[in-house]
């Protein structure tokens, strides 16, 4: 099971073991990738590739790789919002799901977040010079647009800074109780 993690909240083994026994076996090619976040649980599986003619075209072989990706989420709806209701209970996050089909990717279901944030004029100008340019509809659009560019070109150094929490977290983990007991 692939797993990344921004590192918050509780036992991220015991949420991929959940998971692993939860899942129902056939319906991906391998473990899903599961990626969490204070709020989210993100589960992404890899599907296999429908059968189609040898001489296939591209085009033919990306329609049938959405298509493939279409029918899974229509097939296992009912027991994808089951499964989801149990792990929101036990987890206190939402689970959002996708799929994957050769090189497409589709997610069915994300959570969107508002975040706060203060900016300043300079940083405000930024935002509204991509809503007059028409790259977003508003500020909260074209910051979430900043946001996902900053994350495609950094990916490497957001990679790096996420191994380094995780070992943070796991050295933590192994130390001394931090609670104070009275007598």
């Amino acid at each position: 099971m692939t797993h990344r993690s921004a590192g918050y909240r509780g036992s991220e083994e015991k949420l991929q073991g959940w998971f692993a026994g939860r899942l129902p076996d056939d319906w991906f090619e391998g473990q899903p990738e599961i990626t969490t976040d204070r709020e989210e649980i993100l589960i992404v599986g890899k599907l296999p590739e429908p059968t189609l003619d040898k001489g296939a075209s591209d085009e033919t072989k990306a329609a049938g790789r959405v298509s493939r990706i279409e029918r899974f989420r229509e097939e296992t709806r009912e027991r994808r919002m089951a499964i989801a209701r149990e792990a929101q209970w036990r987890f206190r996050r939402k689970v959002s799901w996708g799929a994957e089909c050769g090189d497409q990717r589709r997610l069915f279901t994300t959570a969107s977040v508002p975040v706060m944030t203060r900016l300043r004029m300079t940083e405000r100008g930024v935002l509204d010079t991509l809503v007059t340019a028409g790259v977003a509809r508003s500020r909260s659009e074209a910051l979430a647009w900043c946001v996902k560019l900053v994350g495609e070109n950094e990916e490497q150094w957001l990679g790096k800074l996420r191994e380094a929490f995780e070992a943070v977290e796991r050295v933590r983990s192994e130390g001394p109780d931090a609670r104070i007991q009275t007598v």
